[in-house]
């Protein structure tokens, strides 16, 4: 019963035979080498129109190469209080963007919305030479609550920044997953709403360690390359990172991967919802969040389960416990079930 994360579950079946197939003969390194070529043009497939792609293998890379390439080092990136760029990357994007400013704004189910960003410069002061500027409303897509936003939503976000002078970036760890519960197409999701760049996951989909950064709009690359580069994440041996795309694209893999995963977290939210302990925050995409009476957490570990145990002022308590659960795409419907039953005691 493992619903810790989605980095926890291994790798999809048809990602390690590419691997294996990418491992035969010779190729040339740093992106030279004709699957990368051959994924780049699969990118611009998949989105509808001509991008601009660079791999890299995590994460954090992905979320912040591209703020330091859209904002300068004096610019501010303004995102939700919980996002991920903000809690749990360390430092990366003030790093990498050369001491640019991240502000953290609160917003209903762990999303941005266009009043709370419009209240936020009207109760600041921006701009040169005393205070940062206002660069790029970065946005997580699915949400650390695990929601996901609609292409309204994106848009009106959007709308917003474009109109401000800024850029929409989007932390798409789980971007898969919010296009499958969306039922649109991936440029539906993303740039025809207004998305500049998007930071595309793999590895919590089923890949090894995969993500790539997204630009819809070419003019914005100028020197993303050297930055690329000169941070450290340009691999030698890119085919390797290469081939796990051109496996997780092939087919509609990505989003099959990513249906498995949601239904498996829609099963577990409705399980607990009947056995009481219903959800904190809409299941949406992959993760329930859900506050567990005391007892019942230390039944479930003590079974054995695996989560994570998060920290919200006003929700847990000593009398509960509010806890993380990720499915993926190796989550088995027996893991649920006994995890429901265990809960129902």
């Amino acid at each position: 019963m493992n619903f810790a994360s989605d980095n926890a579950a291994g790798v999809a079946p048809a990602i390690l035979d590419a691997l294996r197939g990418a491992d035969a003969g010779f190729a040339l390194g740093y992106g030279d080498d004709t699957v990368t070529r051959r994924v780049e043009a699969t990118f611009s497939r998949v989105f509808e129109r001509d991008v601009a792609v660079y791999l890299v293998t995590t994460g954090t890379a992905a979320n912040a190469l591209p703020l330091a390439q859209l904002s300068p080092p004096w610019g501010a990136v303004l995102c939700h209080r919980d996002a991920h760029i903000t809690t749990s990357e360390a430092g990366a994007p003030e790093f990498f963007g050369g001491g640019l400013k991240l502000v953290p704004l609160d917003g209903a189910d762990g999303k941005l919305d266009p009043a709370g960003l419009e209240a936020a410069f009207d109760s600041a002061e921006w701009g040169g030479p005393h205070h940062v500027t206002p660069s790029v409303v970065s946005l997580a897509q699915v949400t650390e609550a695990g929601t996901v936003y609609r292409p309204q939503e994106i848009a009106a976000l959007a709308a917003f920044a474009h109109g401000h002078g800024m850029a929409l970036h989007m932390d798409g760890a789980r971007f898969g997953n919010a296009v499958a519960a969306l039922g649109v197409t991936p440029a539906e999701a993303s740039w025809k709403g207004g998305v500049d760049v998007l930071s595309f996951g793999a590895t919590k989909g089923g890949a090894m360690a995969a993500e790539a950064v997204v630009f819809f709009d070419k003019t914005r690359t100028a020197g993303m390359a050297e930055r690329r580069k000169r941070s450290g994440h340009l691999v030698s041996k890119h085919r390797f990172v290469a081939a796990q795309f051109e496996a997780f694209l092939a087919d509609g893999l990505w989003l099959d991967l990513a249906r498995h995963a949601n239904a498996m977290a829609a099963r577990l939210g409705a399980g607990l919802a009947a056995a009481g302990v219903a959800p904190v925050w809409p299941v949406e995409a992959n993760i329930v969040f859900a506050l567990l009476p005391r007892a019942v957490h230390e039944r479930l570990t003590g079974a054995g389960a695996s989560y994570y145990v998060r920290h919200r002022a006003g929700l847990d308590s000593g009398d509960s416990v509010l806890v993380r659960l990720v499915t993926s795409f190796a989550t088995a419907e027996a893991e649920v079930e006994r995890f429901i039953a265990l809960a129902r005691g």
